[in-house]
This record gives structure tokens, C-alpha cells and sequence, in this order.
């Protein structure tokens, strides 16, 4: 007898329409919207001051470790023990974004997308709420809010990449938008999950005007990749809501790989591809290269993995209401001795 998934694969084979016909009671997609730009005003406000944290721990030999309590941890925030007041082990539910960069550079390879995100979907539990977002020329669309229905989450990926993509990449709107998404989750472990060669169109601008008013000496050096105002803006709209950020960073954009090793081309693909590390490690993801399109799919099932093996903390902080834009760095222990925990270095108070 075929499982629940196994149909859902022989129905995401049929023609669009017999699909729409066998599943249209069951599925009920409402209409994608298109998302407007985030404004830089929008502001993403939760119901608590406490700092969110995902954490991940490993023994010495690199194996995670899942079975720890509360009182396994001892977290500090500027070198001063904090109280716990919230705690998540490994195998609570997640709800997580599943971002799609359906651009024109992903049209020759969305089999391949589909294969690997369906793959995704088979390794999440059933109670992780998971909702689909893409983002392309046309802007940023929501193709599924968050369900557990996998029948429907895994209708919307289909649709979503059988769509042509077009033009620019608003890789970091996309962000802000699912960041605002989670925001409404409540207390549940949150992660965006993003699969993009990380050249959004609006940045990429902007380095290509600080590298045209150097020297061909200077080119290498002259884009600071952290200095980026939507970058920031994200990654504190992340502090806020205790969001992990999984990039999936496909080879067009990697700038080991370029075609025509122009010196200032290599410097934008580089500021894009570090921005890309710098979302991941500042919020206690990780980063993904895909090298090639057929490790995708194993790829999409390591950070499924991940998900499986990070607890969730949250803590007050010394002072809350202290919004000085100060860095504050974070330190998370393990009683034990032989263990390791990693988690986001620390956040700016804004």
C-alpha cells in the first residue's frame, strides 16, 4: 500500500490540471499574493524581551547530543550569567519557511529543486508547521502559509517552481517578509530554510557603485559585506523573532566559478556569498554550498538534520530596555564538560 507521501509524488507527476481536479477539495489553496517590498520603517514586534536562541551540541567526536535538560545549560550575555526562562528540547516542532528564489538564473534546474524539496518534507516530523514563500522579478509571494498538511505543502512547491521566473532577486525582502511571517508562531523553534545563489538585486547595485569609484588595486577590498543596511535590518528582525537562517547557496553564484574572472564581478559575487555566511552564522544556522546540482537533494536532508538536533532557550536579558544599538555577545555552556554547544555569537540591542 502506497504512503501518504508516496501518493503525494504520484500526484505532483500528473498534468497540473488533473491535480487541480483530484485535489482541490482536499488542498484549498487560496490565491498567492504578492508581497509589497518590506518598507525600512516595518517594524517586527513579539510578545516578550526575552532573547531566543537555537542550540546545537555536539561531544567531542562531532556527534550531536539530544538528550539534555534545562539544567544542562548555563547561558551568559556580556560575561554575566543569565536565568533561563524558556526551554525547547530537540524534538519539538518546528515552524520554518521554505524560501524559493524562483529568478531567471534557477529556470534550467527546478526538477532538480522539486526533487530535493520534496526530499526535505520527508524528513520533518509530522508536527512541523512549514510554509512556502518565493521571490523573483515580480517580487515576493507567499504560495502557502504555515500547515502540517504535507498533501499541500508539497502542491505548493510544485506550482511554485513550475512557474517561469523572471528578472531580479530580492533575496533580502524575501527575508524580512518570512522573518514577519514567524514572527505570529508564538513560542515554537523557528527557521528559514533558503535556497538562492544569495545576488540579490538591490545590494548587488550597490556594490557595483562602490567598486566602480576605486582602483582596479582596491576592487577586492572596497565592499564591506556586513556594512549592508538590509543585511543588518534582517539579521535584527532575526535577533527579535529567534530565527535560524539555513542558506542553500546554488553554484551560479559562487565566485570560484565565474566564467569571466572580472575583478569587480568577483567582488560582488563575493560580498554576496559572504553575506550569505554571515545571515547563517549570526543566527545560529548554517550555510550549505551546493557544488553540484546532484548533491542537492542530500544537502536539503543535512539541514533537516540540523533542525533534529537543536534545542531552544530563551533568556532575559540584563537590560531589556536598553536599545543602544550595542553589541552584546553570547556564551552558552554545557555542564558537562565533554561537550559543546554553538549557538549565535550575540546580537545588537536595537
Amino acid at each position: 500500500m502506497d504512503s501518504s507521501f508516496s501518493l503525494v509524488r504520484k500526484l505532483c507527476n500528473q498534468p497540473v490540471h488533473l491535480v487541480l481536479i483530484l485535489c482541490l477539495s482536499g488542498l484549498s489553496l487560496s490565491t498567492a499574493l504578492t508581497v509589497k517590498a518590506q518598507k525600512q520603517e516595518d517594524v517586527i514586534t513579539t510578545d516578550t524581551s526575552l532573547v531566543q536562541l537555537n542550540v546545537g551540541v555536539v561531544d567531542r567526536q562531532g556527534h550531536a547530543i539530544t538528550t539534555l535538560s534545562q539544567n544542562d545549560f548555563v547561558v551568559y550575555e556580556d560575561g554575566v550569567r543569565r536565568p533561563i526562562q524558556h526551554f525547547e528540547p530537540t524534538d519539538s516542532p518546528f515552524s520554518l519557511v521554505m524560501l524559493l528564489d524562483t529568478s531567471g538564473s534557477t529556470i534550467n534546474f527546478r526538477q532538480q529543486i522539486e526533487q530535493a524539496a520534496l526530499r526535505f518534507l520527508d524528513a520533518l516530523t509530522p508536527e512541523d508547521r512549514v510554509a512556502v514563500v518565493e521571490f523573483n522579478g515580480k517580487g515576493v509571494k507567499s504560495q502557502l502559509g504555515f500547515s502540517t498538511d504535507r498533501y499541500r505543502v508539497a502542491y505548493a512547491i510544485k506550482i511554485t517552481l513550475e512557474a517561469k521566473g523572471r528578472g531580479e532577486t530580492p533575496l533580502y525582502d524575501a527575508l524580512k517578509y518570512s522573518l514577519k511571517e514567524l514572527s505570529h508562531e508564538g513560542k515554537r523553534r523557528k527557521a528559514i530554510v533558503v535556497l538562492t545563489d544569495g545576488l540579490d538585486t538591490e545590494a548587488r547595485n550597490k556594490d557595483r557603485a562602490v567598486v566602480t569609484k576605486v582602483s582596479d588595486s582596491e576592487v577586492s577590498t572596497a565592499i564591506k559585506p556586513e556594512a549592508n543596511s538590509q543585511l543588518s535590518s534582517v539579521l535584527t528582525d532575526a535577533d527579535r523573532v529567534g530565527v535560524s537562517v539555513f542558506p542553500l547557496a546554488l553554484p551560479s553564484g559562487d565566485p570560484k566559478h565565474l566564467p569571466l574572472p572580472d575583478p569587480a564581478i568577483t567582488a560582488m559575487y563575493s560580498a554576496a556569498r559572504s553575506r550569505l555566511e554571515l545571515l547563517a552564522s549570526r543566527t545560529g544556522g548554517r550555510l550549505h554550498e551546493i557544488r553540484r546540482l546532484d548533491d542537492m537533494a542530500k544537502l536539503y536532508a543535512e539541514v533537516a538534520a540540523d533542525l533534529r538536533t537543536l534545542y531552544s532557550i530563551a533568556y532575559q536579558p540584563t537590560n531589556p530596555s536598553a536599545r543602544d544599538g550595542k553589541w552584546r555577545e553570547i556564551r552558552v555552556e554545557v555542564a558537562r564538560a565533554e561537550l559543546v554547544a554553538s549557538t549565535k555569537p550575540g546580537y545588537y540591542a536595537r
